[in-house]
């Protein structure tokens, strides 16, 4: 089989020549829920305490919004961070983008998406979200969407780092293993194998 990544060891390359901008790449992998947590927790005490949600309706707009990250994270990851634009600058925007996790898929500072980018992707989806919703049921569903999203980012780096004993948190890791080491064109679930049966990515059994 192929070598195809660079480096399996807890290191990391330079992506830009400025100070900054490196500086910006790379993040502990807790940073996320120090950013998102607050937001998570406001949309659920506004769904309660301020528009008075039913306790039914907080919990499906809740789930609908896991479910929704859950799908996102799958298209993201497969037509966009796997997506090759041809040419120097393609490739150069490839490897910022995810070609860097795939040289070097242990640097624990490239596992979990850097503020610059989720932030901005973070207040996209919530305006899309409330234009389809309205402002009063988007706010449970946000939190579900933001809960997938930070569940999908430990479990990505979890799956890297932890010493994982559970058949459910072993499978998930087998799974993206599978995808680092064997196959990058199938396996794009990370939090959830669920849309790669759905769209029969999965690996094939040998």
């Amino acid at each position: 089989m192929a070598k195809n990544f660079v480096s399996n060891k807890d290191e990391t390359v330079r992506m830009f020549r400025n100070d900054f901008l490196e500086s910006l790449s790379h993040i502990h992998f807790t940073v996320p829920l120090f950013i998102f947590v607050p937001f998570l927790l406001y949309g659920l005490y506004a769904a309660i305490f301020q528009d008075h949600l039913a306790a039914l309706n907080i919990v499906m707009l809740f789930g609908l919004g896991i479910v929704v990250w859950t799908a996102t994270e799958y298209i993201l990851h497969r037509f966009l961070f796997h997506w090759m634009p041809p040419g120097k600058i393609g490739a150069r925007m490839h490897f910022i983008f995810h070609g860097v996790h795939h040289d070097y898929p242990s640097d624990s500072k490239r596992l979990v998406m850097v503020p610059t980018v989720s932030i901005p992707l973070a207040a996209l989806f919530y305006f899309m979200f409330r234009l389809i919703l309205g402002p009063v049921n988007v706010a449970p569903f946000f939190s579900g969407f933001l809960a997938g999203y930070l569940f999908y980012d430990m479990t990505h780096y979890a799956v890297h780092h932890f010493n994982l004993k559970s058949k459910f948190w072993l499978a998930l890791k087998q799974h993206h293993m599978l995808h680092h080491y064997m196959d990058p064109h199938n396996g794009y679930g990370v939090s959830s194998k669920f849309w790669d049966l759905v769209f029969r990515t999965t690996f094939k059994k040998k």
